[in-house]
């Protein structure tokens, strides 16, 4: 099958080049010339492993191309899928500003029968919307679907080729049929391909989202409560999640979530509800409990060492999760802007984050350190913000010789509180006791 793919960032990249690799033709567009020419010569503008592959292996059997050229990408596609950002407004709502031109733009390249199809997560109406759209422009019998991404970075390849499920919604039964012929190549007997209505398509991302989202703020506020009532919030962790109905998916304590998907998604639905006049009461407090979340990494921090006026803090971890590049929402940036404004200084060190993370952290008072131990080196302090595999593994009395005092704050409670205690560390994680 022949596919248009409109837009090369994270969504559009894994899902057109997981469609190549499938055995479609896909041709790629996105209007950044530069991020196209890079794309051209095997560079991405993404860290996700097994990516970079892929794409020099597609691009090489002529299975995958990038073009800034919209119309040349719909000329000879069966199917268009719209794959372009749509970051929060000012209100919070979803902008769909980008979907809708690229709406457009197909609208008038398409000279015949096409499947035009949102993967971007867009709230419900959406499709509806573009329905209009196309009326308006397209000359041309065209069928809008929605089919929501449910990728997880650091792992997208894998989720995309291996998916617990495929959720594609339209009014057009011929439409449906198409986008089900489209992901045979993925779906296993045991990964069903839910057909449904495009309303239904689009609010069923956001409350798997929302879902998720909920589960994370929950362990959260409880960990918080458990450093008051000296509980370990790992044994609560345990006690549940060996039930069934709960499972144990989604329930570590830590400095809150963050990335691309998230903290967008809940601040939407929370304004598709307001937008037909229903508080989503649940989802609010979700949202509230993870803005206060991260900022426990700087309250703990100044509890162990006090004012941070003339020192400096070593934090480990930039991305909002480890195996990424994303630094959208992620809690390391209002740390590390508490720790500067308040008169201290940040080494740091992430494997992979360094060149997204500059734009969004402070230009003066952080200097970043390619080697995690060299983060260390006269520091009052470590503070563990992404749990990366290399931190995990580290040389605590190598960490514990190169700190100028003792203190650990763990956000992401990796390491043993005990076994901190026991060499001799200030520990504190979330919701941890010794």
């Amino acid at each position: 099958m022949k596919l248009c793919v409109v837009g090369t960032g994270y969504v559009g990249l894994v899902a057109g080049t997981c469609f190549a690799e499938v055995g479609h033709d896909v041709i790629c567009c996105d209007i950044d010339e530069q991020k196209i020419a890079g794309l051209r010569k095997g560079k991405l503008p993404i860290y996700e492993p097994g990516l970079d592959e892929l794409v020099l292996r597609n691009v090489e059997n002529g299975r995958l191309q990038f073009t800034t050229d919209l119309k040349e990408g719909v000329a000879d596609a069966e199917v268009c899928i719209i794959a372009v950002g749509t970051p929060s407004a000012a209100d919070g709502s979803a902008d769909l500003s980008a979907v809708f031109a690229v709406g457009r733009e197909i609208a008038k390249a398409a000279d015949g029968y096409r499947v035009v199809v949102t993967k971007s997560t867009v709230p419900v109406g959406t499709c509806d919307k573009l329905i209009e759209i196309f009326k308006e422009h397209c000359e041309h019998d065209v069928d809008l679907a929605s089919n929501p991404e449910f990728l997880r970075e650091g792992v997208a390849v894998q989720d995309f080729l291996v998916p617990d499920r495929v959720i594609i919604g339209s009014y057009s039964e011929k439409a449906l049929d198409t986008l089900t012929e489209l992901y045979k190549p993925v779906c296993k007997e045991n990964q069903p391909i839910l057909r449904m209505t495009p309303r239904a398509a689009e609010t069923a991302k956001y409350a798997a989202n929302a879902m998720l989202a909920t589960k994370i703020s929950f362990m959260n506020d409880l960990a918080n409560l458990c450093e008051k009532i000296d509980v370990d919030v790992e044994m609560i962790r345990e006690g549940i999640s060996y039930d069934h109905r709960i499972g144990p998916h989604f329930l570590y304590a830590g400095a809150g979530y963050g990335g691309s998907c998230f903290p967008k998604d809940i601040k939407a639905l929370v304004q598709v509800g307001h937008q037909y006049d229903y508080n989503l009461r649940i989802v609010e407090a979700v949202e509230l409990v993870n803005v206060e979340q991260k900022k426990r990494l700087f309250q703990k921090l100044t509890k162990h060492v006090g004012d941070v006026k003339g020192k400096n803090i070593a934090v480990w971890g930039l991305a909002f999760k480890p195996e990424t590049d994303d630094m959208r929402e992620a809690p390391s940036i209002p740390l590390i802007h508490s720790i500067v404004e308040a008169g201290g200084t940040v080494q740091v060190h992430d494997p992979v984050a360094f060149e997204t993370a500059k734009p969004l952290l402070p230009k003066e008072g952080v200097t970043y350190v390619d080697e995690p131990y060299a983060a260390l080196e006269g520091a009052d302090a470590l503070v563990v913000v992404t749990e990366w595999k290399v931190f995990r593994q580290a040389d605590l009395e190598k960490v514990k010789s190169l700190l100028k005092q003792a203190v650990i704050v763990d956000g992401r409670n990796i390491y043993s509180p005990q076994q901190l205690k026991d060499m001799g560390f200030v520990y504190d994680g979330i919701g941890r006791s010794a």
